[in-house]
């Protein structure tokens, strides 16, 4: 198993590559300029290579401008394809592989996708974010949203960006550790925080709670996670178990809870067993259970009410 240090690189490394394999795909025509006449005309196509096969897809009248345009895209193509495969080769060298999915977690990734929208929203109303799902849904499209702050946008971004993160293939192969979780609360902090995904060396407050956190410690949060991941509890009780320690450790600056919902759902759908979410209706209930689950005067109801409303079952 890769060391801990190792297995931020490959966090990284994977992030790195989506977001260059998500500009490749903005590319409308990846391919090398070629001009075609026909009947004393010029035509401008590109070729590219589709699997074992040269393919020549026709693009529009020659032009110029056309022409150069083609040329600048085939030369970012280029570049960010050599970019990816330097990243494959790190990823290989680090023991990284890339594994079919099984069809369970196809479909568990496939259900995460229909509701990330619901997650979004649902999260960001606990979070107390003041936004309709209307608005959530407008920011997540990229349209023009008036009447909200911009720190609560920054917020919806990040969690979009956060949730696009572990349901991209790669990522839901990789181990659930404490890794994982500081690169999604560094996503979750962007815009807030500089260094918003390292272990907190200061102290923090729980409104509406006597219940103060003491300073984390980087080996016991990293012991801890794995202990509640490697248990012999059911999936869903070690994704419990893992949101609430999250929860209750602040192992963050802030963001705790945002990035403690979307890592439990990394070892859910990585396991194929569904979705957990607090649904907008539920997060009073689940905000006063949580401040007794704080104060350790009722343990057990939380883990309950998480059971029985807010997970998702794909099934």
């Amino acid at each position: 198993m890769p060391q801990n240090n190792e297995v931020t690189e490959i966090m990284n490394l994977i992030q790195q590559k989506a977001d260059l394999e998500a500009r490749l795909h903005l590319i409308p025509y990846p391919g090398s300029p070629e001009t075609k006449t026909s009947h004393g005309r010029k035509y401008l196509y590109v070729r590219s290579r589709v699997g074992s096969r040269n393919t020549s897809t026709y693009v529009g009248p020659y032009s110029d401008d056309l022409y150069q345009m083609l040329v600048r895209d085939n030369r970012e193509s280029r570049r960010l394809k050599k970019e990816i495969r330097t990243i494959r080769s790190r990823l290989a060298s680090l023991g990284y592989q890339e594994n079919e999915l099984l069809p369970v977690v196809i479909r568990n990734l496939d259900f995460a996708r229909a509701h990330i929208k619901e997650s979004i929203y649902d999260q960001a109303i606990l979070e107390g974010v003041a936004t309709t799902f209307p608005q959530t849904e407008d920011i997540l499209e990229n349209r023009i949203v008036s009447g909200m702050k911009a720190s609560d946008i920054q917020k919806i971004l990040n969690l979009k960006h956060a949730w696009e993160f572990i349901l991209d293939p790669d990522v839901l192969q990789v181990p659930t550790t404490l890794s994982l979780l500081s690169v999604l609360a560094s996503m979750i902090n962007e815009g807030f925080y500089l260094n918003g995904g390292e272990i907190r060396s200061v102290p923090v407050s729980i409104k509406g709670s006597s219940y103060i956190p003491s300073l984390p410690i980087k080996t016991i949060v990293l012991e801890s996670i794995q202990a509640i991941v490697e248990s012999e509890k059911t999936v869903i009780d070690r994704s419990i178990d893992l949101l609430l320690y999250c929860m209750k450790t602040q192992i963050f600056i802030d963001g705790n809870k945002r990035a403690a919902v979307i890592f439990a759902n990394h070892l859910l759908i990585s396991s194929g067993s569904g979705l957990l979410t607090i649904p907008e209706e539920k997060v009073d209930i689940f905000k006063n259970l949580l401040i007794q689950y704080y104060e350790g005067r009722d343990t057990e109801s939380i883990r309950k009410f998480l059971k029985e409303h807010c997970w998702k079952r794909i099934d």
